[in-house]
């Protein structure tokens, strides 16, 4: 076993977005991710809950993906074009990754 260093990046987004920034992903290739729905937080605008969501348009999800630290910089471009115009957060973490050799 070896750990490897990697970028962690982290994106709170509403639904509305979701698909698009999968399908951006999906786009660029090989970039592994996944998404889970948020139960709720606190955010600018202040608290909110899923359960007071009106239909299944709304709410907040996270997707995550672990990156090479290579890619960081041109993948957060293209996330923070979508991201920026929506409610949402991106946030970049140094992670270590166990693999073989």
């Amino acid at each position: 076993m070896q750990l490897f260093a990697r970028k962690r990046i982290e994106i709170l987004i509403e639904r509305a977005l979701l698909k698009r920034l999968a399908d951006e992903l999906d786009r660029i290739g090989e970039i592994p991710y996944s998404v889970a729905p948020l139960a709720g937080g606190r955010g600018r605008a202040g608290r909110w809950e899923a359960d007071g969501q009106v239909g299944k348009a709304a709410g907040m999800f996270v997707l995550w993906c672990i990156v090479d630290a290579a890619r960081t910089d041109d993948l957060l471009k293209v996330l923070f074009a979508i991201v920026a115009r929506q409610v949402g957060l991106i946030s970049v973490s140094d992670v270590q990754v166990c693999g073989q050799t």
